[in-house]
């Protein structure tokens, strides 16, 4: 009865605020306006206090803004079957074969062994280890399978509170590598593509990104080891050679990796097969059902799909069509515009403040659904590079370090029981100024010339 009444106050309470920013809106914006607003507050409201199941939230939309008058049924449905998802369909098949085979355990051991066993040592490791799986496994995938690994290294409390938080913010770093490692780079990749514009290439991507994770991860660690060169520590590393069902899957990662490569255009010298990377990545997931690999099972391995993630995609995209359809996003870029006559290094200053530490009280992936439709529309209007400032807002999306609310990776270390939020928020305050710093430096100075 407990359980029912708090989801029954934490509903009442998203529509509450629902209605009130529906009617503080009404001030400004016009009607179908405000209804979107409205509706997209009850969402994040329900998204951050998990009254109901991240899948049932997700999916409201189909219901809700056909319902206000928003756009109509087929205008929302079709964003659940974006071909972004599908990429990220193919690449969780990819991370459950990885898992079923517990190659994750021999990579994780692998990387550890690259670094001393010291305290200092093993926060490194697991920082970089866990960076290294969020670029290829979903951040909270990667979070799950290593903390329990991380906490029974040691049986120092500190140790493990800081290798919590290493897991965690390694995680969160290491999924920005690659476009499919989290879902904001997800949503800034279908934006692109429903505004025709050019997507950069899954190669491009990670040599742009890599400067910026290998600097932040290096902070990560740096700020977690401080202090702790006076305990000891005997880690309890796990030692296997491969089977065959794991070379497999090696086998299959490395031609996948191959492909994508060949796939990427590398201006003058090499345009690319043109491929699609959502069939690419489609097609090698389903190989894994097929012989001779045969490592996942219908049946069995189905269940493990994170559909109600794919449905939280879907979401997204449905909002952003909204604000782009009810003409929201260009009304939010009117008063905006005057943002535009700061010079471009404050102004990618003010969104990266802007983006992470909103995301810190918020779902990542409902912000940036939000807001790449307006900053689309900043840009449009004022002539500022496009994809520069999506770019830095999406990956201030991921950055996101206080709270446990924040990011997935968060709430894994904080439900360890090793971490508390004080630990977190001081750590996190740090990390979020230094990562603002970063992103700003870096796009200044390097991702704009190659994005002229």
């Amino acid at each position: 009865m407990d359980a029912y009444k708090s989801t029954a106050i934490k509903i009442v309470i998203a529509l509450i605020i629902a209605l009130v920013v529906y009617f503080s809106a009404q001030m400004i914006f016009n009607e179908v306006q405000s209804r979107l607003l409205g509706a997209i507050a009850l969402l994040v409201v329900l998204w951050s206090n998990e009254a109901l199941h991240l899948g049932v939230i997700s999916l409201m939309p189909i219901i809700l803004f056909p319902a206000l008058g928003i756009i109509t049924t087929k205008m929302t449905t079709v964003n659940y079957a974006h071909p972004i998802i599908y990429l990220f369909l193919g690449g969780f098949l990819l991370a459950i074969a990885v898992e079923k085979t517990q190659l994750h355990i021999l990579i994780a051991d692998k990387i550890l062994s690259f670094f001393p066993a010291t305290p200092r040592g093993m926060i490194f490791s697991l920082t970089f280890t866990s960076a290294l799986l969020s670029s290829i496994l979903s951040n909270t995938t990667t979070a799950l399978l290593l903390i329990t690994i991380a906490i029974f290294l040691t049986d120092n409390a500190q140790l493990k509170m800081r290798f919590a938080l290493a897991i965690a913010y390694g995680a969160s770093v290491g999924g920005i590598l690659t476009p499919i490692g989290t879902p904001p780079n997800l949503i800034l990749l279908g934006i692109m593509q429903d505004h025709n514009m050019k997507l950069i290439p899954f190669f491009q991507w990670m040599w742009m990104v890599a400067p910026l994770v290998f600097v932040m991860l290096l902070s990560v660690a740096f700020l977690l080891s401080i202090g702790v060169n006076n305990i000891s520590i005997d880690p309890k590393i796990i030692k296997k050679r491969l089977e065959l069902p794991q070379k497999k899957v090696l086998f299959l990662l490395g031609i996948l990796i191959a492909l994508l490569l060949v796939n990427a255009p590398m201006k003058p010298f090499w345009h690319g097969l043109g491929l699609s990377e959502s069939g690419i990545l489609l097609g090698f997931g389903l190989l894994l059902f097929i012989p001779p690999f045969s490592i996942l099972d219908w049946a069995e391995d189905s269940k493990k799909v994170p559909y109600a993630i794919m449905f939280l995609f879907g979401a997204g995209f449905s909002i952003a069509k909204a604000f782009s359809h009810t003409g929201l996003a260009d009304v939010l870029a009117s008063y905006l515009l005057n943002m535009t006559s700061m010079t471009p290094i404050l102004l990618l200053l003010s969104v990266s403040i802007l983006i992470t530490f909103t995301t810190e009280i918020t779902s990542n992936t409902a912000l940036i659904s939000i807001m790449l439709p307006v900053i689309y529309s900043v840009a449009q209007h004022s002539g500022i590079n496009t994809t520069l400032f999506m770019m830095v807002a999406t990956l201030c999306a991921s950055y996101a370090f206080m709270l446990p609310i924040a990011t997935p990776p968060n709430a894994i270390a904080m439900s360890s029981g090793v971490v508390n939020v004080r630990d977190m928020m001081k750590y996190g305050i740090v990390l979020n100024i230094l990562g603002i710093v970063f992103i700003v430096v870096i796009a200044e100075f390097f991702w704009k010339n190659i994005f002229v």
